[in-house]
């Protein structure tokens, strides 16, 4: 049974994990200790335990006599980060095509119709959801709790970048394109296939990546 320290601690954790996926705590910025405490809710002591856990995931990266800070994603991360979760995301999407049934490809069909609305209206926040509950679902399918618990703690640190890719000129629109390659492999049980479009779609998220570390958004032309 969890003691209230742990579920305290826990809570804390989670409440900064929503902040940093919301953009609230964007890369790079300092963590004021004292004011998460009164926007957390909480004490010190569980909030230095869930900065430690924050920390130990990669989120947040500790300095020596200055605090805590959201990490950034580095050029080097993403050439490292990419060709392993292609790999493990492939393989989900193998796995899901073997257990697909119709009821699972009926509820796929509709989260691939709401992020093709999505994208058409450029509706960047809403595609970004629906991209992630995709994602999700095909994990879920897959029923690998292996390939679950590490694609799990890469994309934690996948998503300090949100969707900052999907402004990138063109995009949303790749982006799309490729969802629906990877559900037309899986609707024709073609595990093959929708292994080898997952994996050219995440090698394409490094891509747009790889445009933002070299050229800033204030150097994106619109």
């Amino acid at each position: 049974m969890r003691s209230v320290a742990d579920s305290l601690h826990r809570q804390a954790a989670e409440g900064l994990r929503e902040l940093i996926f919301a953009g609230e705590l964007a890369p790079g910025s300092f963590l004021d200790e004292a004011a998460l405490c009164e926007r957390l809710t909480v004490s010190r002591t569980p909030l230095r335990e869930a900065l430690k856990v924050l920390v130990a995931e990669g989120m947040l990266r500790h300095e020596p006599r200055r605090g805590c800070f959201v990490a950034e994603i580095t050029e080097r991360d993403v050439e490292q980060i990419f060709p392993v979760i292609a790999l493990l995301e492939g393989r989900a999407a193998y796995e899901a095509t073997g257990r697909a049934g119709p009821a699972d490809l009926a509820a796929l069909e509709v989260l691939h119709e709401r992020l093709r609305a999505h994208a058409e209206a450029g509706r960047i926040t809403a595609y970004y959801e629906a991209n992630h509950a995709i994602h999700e679902a095909f994990i879920t399918l897959a029923d690998n709790r292996w390939l679950a618990q590490v694609i799990g703690d890469l994309r934690r640190i996948l998503r300090l970048a949100r969707h900052q890719t999907l402004h990138v000129p063109g995009r949303l629109q790749q982006s799309l394109a490729e969802h629906l390659q990877v559900f037309a492999a899986i609707k024709r049980g073609d595990a093959a296939a929708a292994e080898q479009a997952m994996r050219h779609h995440l090698f394409a998220q490094r891509d747009a990546l790889r445009e933002l570390t070299r050229n800033p958004p204030s150097r994106i032309a619109p």
